[in-house]
């Protein structure tokens, strides 16, 4: 049989379906999105602007908006900075977020499993006395922990700064609700009968599924540990030792300002961060998107 077509064959093209007018974005949102991220972004463009300048061009009334070109001079004095050390505090500060990350997933994800599938006594008052230090602020612990960390000999160490970090009450009430709407206990009770064990459960069923969830609070983890200043001030003493945070307070000269100096180290502190975003911002909406609907 012949598979050619008729020679009065016509062919209709399928008209453009109109999206519903609740789903169509008017274009002044698309200025005020604009707006937003020019806000959101000026603040790390100032900072490249007053590194590459000179204290006078910064100084001036009006201050100059333009990049000068001293940028890479600038870098090479913060990253040679002497008792600075910002190449090792950046080290360390990778080090202990990475390990902060990690440790918070695998242990607030173990955590909110228990708290949200097994039965056991006691554990609606557990998991209410968990959400309950949410509401304490954290400096009402710095000295407890400190006296903790000081006789455990971690005082100067990145062990006193991993080491308290290593759970948090947010990073189990996180997974617990994530954990609660994303797996049906059906699912759960059929592998359960096929004779997997608990531990088994939680890394071959419970795990993967919570995995884009448990990359958003890594995430979270990672920069709180990159932006945290109070604790690692009080718990390092070496230069050596220090994270990002503190070698930034140590970039100063002997006399005078220089705001180039600073805001340089300021801006290779954080251009990290921005490069990460670009990277996960994707998997860190859909984590987040996640757990926003039940079932």
């Amino acid at each position: 049989m012949s598979t050619q077509m008729a020679p009065d064959t016509v062919v209709v093209k399928a008209k453009r379906v109109k999206q519903p007018r609740w789903r169509r974005v008017p274009k002044r949102n698309y200025v005020l999105l604009a707006m937003i991220v020019a806000l959101s972004i000026f603040p790390f463009y100032w900072m490249f602007v007053v590194a590459s300048n000179t204290n006078a061009e910064i100084s001036k009334s009006p201050p100059s908006l333009i990049p000068g070109g001293r940028f890479l001079i600038v870098a090479k004095k913060v990253l040679s900075a002497q008792g600075v050390y910002f190449n090792t505090a950046l080290l360390n500060t990778f080090i202990v977020g990475i390990s902060i990350a990690i440790a918070q997933v695998i242990f607030s994800a173990i955590a909110g499993f228990a708290f949200a599938k097994l039965d056991f006594k006691g554990r609606k008052g557990l998991i209410l006395f968990v959400v309950g230090t949410m509401m304490l602020p954290s400096q009402l612990g710095i000295i407890p922990l400190f006296m903790l960390v000081k006789n455990l000999h971690m005082v100067d160490t990145l062990y006193g700064l991993i080491v308290p970090a290593l759970i948090t009450a947010f990073g189990v009430f996180w997974m617990r609700q994530i954990i609660d709407a994303q797996i049906p206990n059906e699912l759960l009770e059929a592998a359960s009968i096929d004779g997997a064990s608990v531990p088994r459960i939680f890394f071959r069923i419970v795990l993967p599924i919570v995995r884009q969830s448990g990359f958003v609070l890594g995430l979270f983890a990672f920069l709180a540990a990159w932006n945290d200043y109070l604790w690692p001030t009080i718990v390092l003493q070496s230069p050596k030792h220090f994270t990002l945070q503190v070698a930034l307070t140590q970039l100063k000269p002997m006399y005078g300002l220089d705001y180039g100096l600073q805001m340089g180290g300021a801006f290779l502190a954080t251009a990290p961060l921005l490069i990460l975003f670009i990277f996960v911002g994707r998997k860190l909406v859909t984590g987040v998107m996640d757990g926003a609907v039940k079932g």
